[in-house]
């Protein structure tokens, strides 16, 4: 009997662990390490997949230079877990408080809000501009998205920005790769499914390369869909 119970003991725990196991085979990559995974489990905590950065960056007028914006941006928090999130979340100021020009970066751990970055520099980003009466409800969405990794092709979403303007907020979604058609295109059609995007509202795209040569974010942009 003893025996009996020691081998279903057994069968029991290696249900468990491959059952974990599995669980780790969905979420652990090269930016959520086994000993972050496990760390913040054991503090009872709920891991993110990725883990985030969020920065800041009061923009002043004149001439975008790649050194004075590098120093205008300010990293303001960093966190791997669902708590650490809504605990950053809830103390941000919302975008009706943000003066303007102002913009929220929102982004992968390790990689800068930056064109230049390794890893945006081949990519681009989609654009959606909003009154300010609905931005704030649809960046929330945005960042619930990136941060439950509902967002089609994660991998290849390098962060999203908050822009605050004088007459309307722009949102856009940064990916790896803007030379990648089909990828483009499923980014722009996983974005409008989960903010439930009204048909008014026009979404751009451009590569990251093309606002380098015309030292812009948003003007000149090169699809529409």
């Amino acid at each position: 009997m003893e025996i009996t119970e020691r081998r279903d003991d057994e069968i029991r725990d290696a249900k468990e662990s491959a059952n974990m196991d599995n669980i780790k085979s969905q979420y652990v990559t090269d930016s959520f390490s086994d000993e972050r995974y496990s760390r913040e489990l054991k503090d009872g905590l709920h891991p993110l997949r990725y883990k985030f950065a969020i920065w800041y960056t009061r923009r002043t007028p004149g001439v975008r230079s790649q050194t004075s914006y590098e120093d205008n941006i300010k990293k303001i928090v960093e966190f791997s877990t669902v708590e650490g999130f809504w605990a950053c979340y809830c103390h941000l100021a919302r975008s009706s408080l943000l003066p303007n020009p102002t913009d929220l970066h929102f982004f992968k751990d390790g990689i800068r809000p930056l064109w230049e970055d390794g890893a945006n520099c081949n990519g681009g980003k989609w654009i959606i501009r909003f009154p300010k009466v609905v931005s704030a409800r649809f960046w929330e969405d945005l960042l619930l998205a990136l941060v439950g990794d509902q967002l089609d092709d994660a991998e290849n979403i390098c962060g999203a920005v908050l822009s605050v303007r004088i007459n309307e907020d722009i949102i856009s979604v940064w990916n790896r790769n803007a030379s990648d058609h089909q990828a483009v295109m499923g980014l722009r059609d996983s974005i409008k499914r989960h903010l439930k995007l009204p048909h008014a509202y026009v979404m751009e795209y451009k590569p990251h390369d093309a606002s380098l040569r015309d030292n812009s974010s948003y003007r000149n942009t090169w699809l529409r869909g």
